[in-house]
């Protein structure tokens, strides 16, 4: 029910950063168990977050780390997130998991604003 209400909401934005659509390839763990990752692709993302598709449930306010190539920067990012909300989309099987970053670093956030503006003036 809860799940519904959300996507029927027609109050104003609560986001604090827009969000585009955005398919990126990438590594995920909960932070707490080492070499244990999973291999996903992104929803969307924005400067504050990314929605991406889990093969579990994820409890809110779970750690995860993330590593990720975001094609604006070189290399491989490796970054914290934490689980804002967890919805089941194919039962048992697949979930869409948003994320909130943590602790992010200010020059990748800079970066990803900057895709962001780039993109949603397409």
């Amino acid at each position: 029910m809860e799940g519904r209400m959300e996507e029927n909401y027609k109050g104003p934005e609560r986001r604090k950063y827009p969000r585009i659509p955005a398919t990126f390839v990438l590594n995920y763990r909960i932070k707490e168990i080492p070499d244990d990752y999973d291999l996903t692709q992104s929803k969307n993302v924005s400067q504050g977050g990314i929605l991406i598709t889990t093969n579990q449930y994820f409890e809110k306010g779970v750690h995860l780390e993330i590593t990720i190539r975001f094609p604006f920067l070189p290399g491989k990012v490796q970054l914290i997130g934490e689980v804002v909300s967890c919805k089941e989309k194919v039962k048992g099987l697949i979930y869409d998991t948003r994320i909130k970053f943590v602790n992010l670093d200010p020059s990748i956030s800079e970066k990803i604003g900057e895709y962001l503006q780039r993109f949603s003036k397409k």
